[in-house]
């Protein structure tokens, strides 16, 4: 019989396979710095160190790009050591390509490759870092990929305790309503592989009831789109008093229902029987695609079906949010894979147009149907685009508040992420 040897011979050996290689290689040394030093570093030092240390892997000219509030370019931060030039147009530039898509854009230059890299908390897009090579190998790619991840989780963090990203984002004077609802949205787009979803509020820069909220918890994607009556701050007082309703119904683990009653209570308490908010409340299973919808006031959802609008989704309209005191009534669907649910307020549909009309449902099927002929994107850049075709369809006025909110429901199973290479 072949002997396999000792015991501790044995043991050494296994110890020896399964040991790790632990030293610090070149890349783990340059993303650690930057990590190091991230907690304490006070947010206006964030640029001059990323430009030092994109200077050590041979990069220069580092820009890094913020989205603007209406979505319609990405513009510099500025900063110590940053390369500061002229915002960069969402569409038709390398920089809106790779924040659209949350792809890396590469751009061959006289003297090297400009690369844009999406900057992502997540999947919701923070905006690019841009810089300069001579030339990139796909050690470089994969290093500089993780480096715009860890620069996006920096540049959320210090968000939360400093103004200067918002002031670099914003185009234009913004209203103390518009600074409220701003405040409350969760982040704009949210995406994992069983299902995307986007958001949009116009006018950017002076929305005052319309808000949105979500959030996905386990297999359950919980929505809330609200239109509040009125303008101005008071509308943004019962808008903000309704989405606090809403996060607290959800957080006790409550159902559809009796969400739509914390909502009800909570404005008719505070605001009287004169005021009102119209929602729609939905769960979506993103293991079944199983949707529940409650519709208390709003126009109808559009079910999308390969690029063009299948139906209004049939919601059985409940009392608008603050006349209830009845159980709302709650209609079920089923989705298919690659199905895309539209959200949107009255606001769309009722601007004028240049003939007196309203705009109205009709136009903005149309519309939907029109870019859905066109190649299929993320949710996050086929929503912004449909924005901005309508508001030119609408000669560029939005009077009142317009919100559109889109779900993608993909199916699938996440499992695999829990997985190391």
């Amino acid at each position: 019989m072949t002997g396999v040897g000792s015991s501790e011979e044995v043991a050494n050996r296994v110890m020896g396979e399964e040991s790790l290689d632990r030293a610090e290689g070149f890349g783990e040394r340059l993303l650690g710095l930057l990590l190091d030093k991230a907690r304490l570093m006070p947010p206006q030092m964030i640029a001059p160190l990323i430009a030092e240390e994109v200077a050590r892997i041979g990069g220069r000219d580092v820009s890094i790009l913020l989205q603007d509030y209406a979505q319609e370019v990405l513009v510099p931060l500025p900063g110590r050591k940053l390369h500061v030039g002229q915002p960069e147009p969402m569409a038709d530039s390398p920089a809106g390509k790779a924040f659209l898509r949350a792809d890396v854009v590469e751009v061959p230059q006289a003297e090297g490759v400009r690369m844009y890299l999406p900057l992502l908390d997540g999947s919701d897009q923070v905006g690019v870092m841009a810089l300069t090579l001579d030339a990139v190998s796909n050690d470089d790619r994969r290093l500089l990929r993780r480096l715009a991840a860890l620069v996006a989780d920096m540049l959320v963090t210090k968000n939360a305790y400093t103004d200067q990203f918002f002031q670099a984002r914003r185009r234009e004077p913004m209203s103390v309503s518009a600074e409220i609802q701003w405040s409350l949205l969760p982040p704009l787009a949210m995406s994992v592989p069983q299902v995307e979803v986007a958001g949009i509020l116009e006018p950017a820069y002076r929305v005052a009831g319309d808000s949105f909220d979500y959030a996905l918890n386990d297999n359950i994607l919980h929505v809330a789109v609200i239109d509040a009556m009125g303008h101005g701050l008071d509308a943004a007082t019962m808008a903000t008093v309704a989405i606090g309703a809403y996060r607290h119904a959800r957080r006790v683990l409550v159902s559809l229902s009796e969400k739509y009653a914390y909502m009800d209570d909570a404005i008719s308490r505070q605001f009287g029987p004169d005021h009102f908010v119209t929602a729609q409340l939905m769960h979506v299973n993103i293991a079944t695609g199983e949707m529940e919808l409650v519709n208390a006031g709003h126009p109808a959802p559009l079910l999308i079906r390969n690029g063009r609008v299948e139906q209004q989704l049939d919601s059985a309209t409940t009392l608008p949010v603050g006349f209830g005191g009845e159980e709302p009534r709650i209609r079920q669907h089923t989705l298919q894979r690659g199905d895309r649910v539209l959200c949107y307020t009255d606001g769309i549909i009722e601007e004028r147009v240049a003939d007196g009309e309203t705009f109205g449902e009709e136009r903005l099927i149309d519309c939907v149907n029109r870019l859905g002929a066109e190649p299929k994107e993320k949710v996050r850049a086929d929503l912004r685009r449909l924005s901005h075709t309508l508001k030119m369809e609408r000669s560029g006025r939005t009077s009142d508040d317009a919100t559109l909110f889109m779900i993608e429901w993909l199916g699938g199973a996440a499992d695999h992420l829990t997985t190391l290479d």
